[in-house]
């Protein structure tokens, strides 16, 4: 009987899953945790997925990266835990089930009823939880599916509240009314790591408008912009003091003779008709001059105080593009809103949360923000105040989960105040080993250096209660943060399961407690809900539901050793660890850190379904076998480069470097079954070998070594 397999034809899928059966009959995965008891930790944290959606190529790239170091360290002798996680909060969440019960706005949902809404949410998040769970088991990635860390149970939010109890004792929390990029599509603010997620190329109108001077006859300030649907609002025009500025005299085929203000610098950008200059001076002597609305729907709104349709200095205006003056809208933009509280301009918002204009703007009342750019456009054009339009390519924001542009809005919102710890953020990430290093230096490090206060709350539906409580007693600024059940039970009493198992801490539960405020007023939670970012950040401490129970397992794994994800989460899951340990624990929330890049189609454009460039994973794995793909992702580029995927680079590498090693074998097998090998004698001493067996073996100690300073580096392709 032959000791050795010789197969006539090596099939890797089937291959791949006798080793599978054999791992789960043998329990090995647990078993390599549990036999290495006592030994030193690794800890690796895993980022979690949304279960609501469908795995794709890129998560094989990414969990192929992580079970490789975590194999390796295993292979060391540390003792190498890995929890799974499922993130289930938000709007990806919402979306789906908005679409699958046909509710398409903030009062349908209200009507509908947030309770059963929440449910069909809480029903939706874990919908392909088993398709995700067999991926990762038919890719062959450790990691402990049985007892996942999941943010929207009871002890996950607890530690979540009492990370933002840490942060409120350390004045840390306040409440704030500033302009913030805000999605009328989902009704909700984002914060600037989620608006950074979402950057599209995007084509605008870019418009040049006249703004007649108070006084003066056929002549106009020119203003340019490419946000047109804001001119309705608009209160003061902004020059540059130290800029100069010319009036000139043209001959305009529509409206005869005119006399324009702009920049001297932008004058042969802008003006291509002959034209005489009429008059040069400094914007500092234009300053205070008075100029009429384009639109005079606010005309009789401004307060006792209050000034507005003049010039004024700002040093936000350059000559880089445009016209050297800039209309202001101080309620449609973060720059114009400072300058407005500076001059005491008032603010005119005639927009509504949905994105819609209204009634206070006939001319567009109803219109979605960004559709009435051409009825005022068109209406500018009829009554002589625009001078030209083109068309204006840049990159703009857009909502990174619902796809649908943002707008500058006003909004009242919670904070937490990370610009106090800027600096200590910066010093621990210098202390982070990045790969590749200037992702650290660069794209998070100047993410760090520019760093903006974190726009905490939300107004929607599904996910983590921000735990503030406001007394409703007029003229009061009281207010409460609740860090634990136990204090909330305090507070709320009875209103409370006496069982902490049945407590449901999401709304609309959470939102009927209530209790009596010092100041006589009555205690109730604020509608928001906290940035789902917050809760994936929150994981090193919410996984082990600390400070509550398993403080020696946090302590253990805390900070981690090793963390991996795309890039796309440079500005968040990153950010929001660092920023969370770094705020409640003055530490890093990771030693190490892997940046996978994108996986594109072979002729390196960005898979979409949209396209048609996806690939299905399952099926490449089931073609040619998990260790085929994770190989070529591997073997072609160092992961925190773009990655062309190619099923003909696949088939290249099953028939050459795998062909390779099933050559080997068969060789062997075949010659060591006919001479009956077995191998019982002593093993024979190097020196006594021939000197090709000393070369191999050489070749092996020094493969060895190169391969171990690479991990050692977190480099898994030199």
């Amino acid at each position: 009987m032959a000791q050795f397999d010789t197969p006539d034809q090596v099939t890797l899928p089937d291959l791949e899953e006798d080793v599978l059966d054999w791992w789960d009959a043998h329990d090995i995965f647990a078993r390599s945790i549990e036999e290495r008891e006592g030994r030193p930790t690794y800890t690796f944290y895993e980022g979690p997925p949304t279960a609501n959606g469908t795995p794709g190529i890129h998560h094989v790239l990414a969990r192929a990266i992580k079970d490789i170091f975590c194999r390796y360290k295993t292979m060391q002798g540390y003792q190498v835990a890995r929890k799974a996680g499922w993130d289930t909060h938000g709007l990806p969440v919402e979306i789906e089930v908005e679409e699958e019960l046909g509710l398409e706005s903030r009062a349908q949902v209200e009507e509908y009823g947030i309770e059963k809404y929440n449910a069909a949410c809480r029903e939706s998040v874990l919908e392909y939880k088993d398709l995700w769970d067999t991926l990762t088991q038919r890719m062959g990635y450790w990691v402990d599916l049985d007892d996942p860390y999941v943010t929207f149970e009871t002890d996950y939010i607890e530690s979540v509240w009492w990370l933002l109890k840490q942060m409120e004792e350390e004045d840390l929390l306040y409440k704030g009314h500033k302009i913030q990029w805000y999605s009328p599509g989902s009704h909700t603010v984002l914060s600037s790591h989620e608006v950074s997620l979402g950057y599209e190329e995007t084509q605008d109108p870019s418009v040049y408008i006249r703004f007649p001077v108070a006084g003066e006859e056929n002549t106009y300030f020119l203003a340019w912009t490419t946000t047109p649907w804001t001119l309705i609002s608009n209160t003061a025009l902004a020059v540059g003091p130290e800029l100069t500025y010319v009036k000139i005299r043209h001959e305009d085929p529509h409206q005869g003779e005119e006399h324009l203000i702009l920049a001297e610098a932008l004058l042969d950008d802008v003006i291509h008709e002959d034209y005489i200059v009429e008059d040069t001076f400094s914007g500092e002597d234009l300053i205070g001059q008075r100029y009429e609305p384009v639109y005079d729907y606010f005309t009789d709104r401004a307060e006792p105080g209050e000034e507005a349709w003049y010039v004024l200095g700002a040093d936000v205006v350059s000559t880089e593009e445009g016209t050297g003056i800039v209309h202001m809208a101080p309620a449609f933009g973060e720059e114009d809103y400072a300058v407005a509280q500076d001059e005491g301009l008032p603010l005119f918002n005639p927009i509504d949360k949905d994105g819609a204009f209204t009634a206070e703007a006939p001319l567009v009342e109803g219109m979605w923000f960004k559709d009435a750019d051409k009825t005022i456009t068109d209406d500018l054009k009829r009554r002589g105040r625009l001078y030209k339009h083109k068309t204006y390519l840049h990159n703009y924001p857009h909502d990174w989960r619902k796809g649908t542009p943002l707008m500058s809005y006003p909004v009242e919102s919670w904070f937490i105040e990370t610009t106090k710890l800027k600096d200590r953020m910066v010093e621990l990430n210098d202390t982070i080993n990045w790969q590749p290093e200037a992702i650290g230096e660069g794209r998070f490090g100047e993410w760090l250096e520019n760093n903006v206060d974190w726009a905490l709350s939300r107004r929607r539906y599904w996910g983590t209660p921000l735990p503030v409580w406001e007394s409703d007693k007029e003229g009061s600024d009281y207010y409460e943060v609740i860090g634990s059940v136990e204090e909330l039970r305090e507070k709320a009493g009875d209103q409370l399961p006496e069982d902490d198992e049945e407590i449901d801490l999401h709304r609309p539960f959470v939102d009927e407690l209530t209790w009596e405020g010092p100041d006589g007023g009555t205690m109730r939670r604020v509608p928001d809900l906290i940035d789902v970012w917050f809760d994936s950040g929150a994981m090193p401490y919410a996984q082990w539901h600390y400070p509550f129970e398993n403080e020696e397992d946090f302590e253990a794994n805390f900070p981690a050793d090793f963390i991996a994800e795309g890039v796309d989460q440079t500005r968040g899951w990153f950010y929001s660890l660092h920023a969370i340990a770094t705020l409640v624990f003055d530490d890093v929330a990771y030693e190490n850190v892997v940046v996978n890049g994108l996986v594109l189609d072979e002729d390196g454009n960005k898979m979409s379904k949209s396209v048609g460039n996806t690939v299905e994973p399952f099926e490449v794995i089931d073609e040619y076998g998990a260790d085929v793909v994770r190989w070529f992702m591997m073997s072609n580029a160092p992961p925190w480069e773009n990655l062309r995927f190619s099923e003909r680079g696949l088939r290249d590498l099953r028939r050459t470097f795998f062909g390779t090693l099933e050559n080997v074998y068969s060789f062997f097998s075949t010659y060591a079954n006919i001479d009956g090998f077995q191998y019982q004698k002593e093993r024979m001493p190097v020196g006594g070998r021939p000197e090709l067996d000393q070369w191999i073996i050489s070749r092996l100690h020094t493969t060895t070594q190169t391969v171990e300073e690479a991990l050692e580096d977190y480099d898994p392709t030199t």
